[in-house]
């Protein structure tokens, strides 16, 4: 892995396994699809509890603080707890994908994690 990590909150790996072009405006919905389709297995990640790559262009970013408040950081450290990781880790993205499938999404878990999202809907019916 010799290129720069790309941030990435945890929760957002989720997020990115269930994006289906939907999102908060259409300037968050292109910048999420362009990341999705920049991602390969071996893009490095870095696991971070804060403003990532993804939120630059949410609307919720008030200066790279989420205005959910603490809601977000709560899924991120339930994300990570679930995946055996941990805040400022650097893997490749397959692997962190494979974490959050086979340690979340495969037990039914997502709910648990994330279930009070706004997106939580379209996930489920994803």
């Amino acid at each position: 892995m010799s290129s720069k990590p790309l941030c990435l909150r945890p929760h957002h790996g989720m997020c990115l396994c269930y994006f289906a072009g939907q999102g908060y405006s259409e300037a968050f919905t292109r910048h999420m699809a362009e990341i999705q389709a920049a991602l390969t297995p071996g893009t490095p990640v870095e696991l971070v509890i804060g403003a990532d790559a993804i939120c630059a262009a949410c609307p919720n970013n008030l200066e790279g603080h989420c205005s959910t408040g603490e809601k977000s950081g709560r899924y991120d450290r339930e994300t990570l707890s679930l995946c055996g990781l941990r805040a400022g880790q650097i893997l490749p993205y397959g692997d962190f994908v494979r974490l959050v499938e086979t340690q979340i999404l495969e037990p039914g878990l997502r709910g648990s994690v994330c279930g009070d999202c706004q997106w939580s809907r379209l996930c489920g019916e994803n």
